[in-house]
């Protein structure tokens, strides 16, 4: 049978519409303000571990903002010089997260290119929102400041917001296709739904797909502070506090993570191994406000509904629910509302955890970063606490998972939830498959 180009595929064909491959995940990288690499993140975060750090020097000193929660290494060290040199740093964080999640797959990676895996076969699917905004700012300064000539030749390419997916696809040889989605905060998340319906529809076999972001920058600082989102608090062990009563807004962090999606014959048949299943996933839209969810969750509740039925599952299969939860007061109030909703009385049953509060908020990142959480939360069968909670508001039914990690009990069905300005909502629906 041809692919889509027309030429015999050597892995799997294109499916009746009938017929739903089912989707695996045998991989995972991250790049993040508690690490370098997916253990080193997920160890912080068992730790209960405070990635937020305080800006000092040069032209953050003025402003009113200076916490952050910036990646735990600087990803050009990691890359040769000629690589840095042509990718602005979220393709860097990308680029570093998708090798780390294709070789823990099993694949080498030199694997695409050499016919060991059909290149035809393998994508990328990425979220991000800026993208290389940051080149353009810094382009725009040496144009007023030395002229045109003295622009970087490798401005444009370094701009364009699907420069990431790019970068990954060029570097492993990933020839499906290679697409970007932007859908505010929940990006991330998206790119990996998405991905989940390219394997099932018989499009590809292998998707690498999760998010990255890089926007710590003082004119992306100075414009959140002017929305009143960020928090403003000093001390960084408080600044980022997820469903707390005294939450204050949310923390701008940085980095990747990615997922290996794979049919599952497909990881059979090379004899991987395989963390669990992205059995489902769902999307909705708010069509309320640009800045500020549903108060009533209805847009959440929706998203959550979707992941649910498209997974075959019911609320009584949730084991766990991985948070989106910036720590913004109407933020976290309209997600614990719809998840009331969504569970009923038994929501005060099932552990909640929020990354953000050691993590800060990634951006297009988050949702890649927490969808790995919530993959190695199965895989090990322990939930991460939330960093920041101490007292959440009073009538406040969730159960948050809060100062040592708990063993995850109950259903096989784990949700990682994002939301986004716009209103854009994803929720991805992992299952245990042992």
């Amino acid at each position: 049978m041809a692919d889509q180009t027309g030429v015999p595929s050597q892995r799997g064909s294109s499916l009746a519409s009938h017929e739903r491959r089912r989707v695996v995940v045998t991989g995972v990288g991250a790049i993040s303000p508690l690490g370098a690499d997916a253990s080193e993140t997920w160890q912080g975060l068992l730790e209960g571990r405070c990635g937020v750090r305080l800006l000092e020097g040069g032209e953050f000193d003025s402003l009113p903002v200076r916490v952050v929660a910036p990646s735990a290494v600087e990803p050009a060290e990691r890359l040769t010089r000629a690589q840095a040199r042509t990718m602005n740093r979220s393709s860097q964080f990308a680029l570093l997260a998708a090798r780390e999640a294709w070789a823990d797959a099993g694949f080498d990676p030199a694997d695409a290119r050499e016919g060991a895996v059909d290149a035809r076969r393998v994508g990328v699917s990425m979220g991000t929102i800026i993208g290389g905004a940051p080149v353009l700012v810094s382009a725009d300064r040496a144009l007023e400041a030395r002229g045109a000539r003295h622009v970087p030749p490798h401005t444009a390419p370094m701009v364009v917001p699907n420069g990431a997916a790019a970068q990954v696809a060029i570097d492993l040889g990933a020839r499906a296709e290679a697409r970007t989605v932007v859908a505010a905060c929940a990006s991330g998340t998206e790119a990996i739904g998405q991905a989940i319906d390219r394997i099932r529809g018989g499009h590809a076999d292998v998707v690498l797909a999760g998010g990255t972001e890089a926007v710590i920058t003082p004119a992306v600082l100075a414009a959140f502070t002017a929305m009143r989102a960020l928090s403003c608090v000093e001390n960084p062990e408080d600044a980022s506090r997820p469903f707390d009563k005294d939450r204050a807004g949310f923390v701008l962090g940085e980095g990747a993570g990615m997922l290996i999606l794979e049919a599952e014959e497909h990881a059979l048949a090379r004899g991987a191994r395989i963390y669990c299943e992205a059995a489902g996933w769902g999307i909705s839209a708010d069509a309320h406000h640009m800045a500020a969810p549903r108060p009533d969750g209805e847009g959440i509740v929706d998203a959550i509904t979707k992941a649910l039925t498209d997974a075959g599952a019911t609320p009584d299969d949730v084991a766990h629910v991985n948070a989106h939860a910036t720590a913004t007061p109407n933020g976290d109030t309209a997600e614990a509302v719809a998840l009331s909703k969504v569970f009923g009385q038994a929501v005060s049953t099932i552990p909640v955890t929020a990354p953000k509060g050691a993590l800060g908020h990634m951006q297009g990142a988050a949702g890649g970063v927490e969808a790995v959480a919530t993959v190695l939360t199965l895989h090990h069968q322990l939930i991460p606490p939330t960093v920041g909670c101490r007292s959440t508001d009073e009538g406040n039914p969730l159960d948050i998972v809060t100062g040592v990690p708990r063993t995850l009990a109950g259903g096989d069905v784990a949700l990682s939830n994002s939301y986004g300005f716009g209103g854009h909502n994803a929720v991805v629906a992992f299952r245990r498959t042992a």
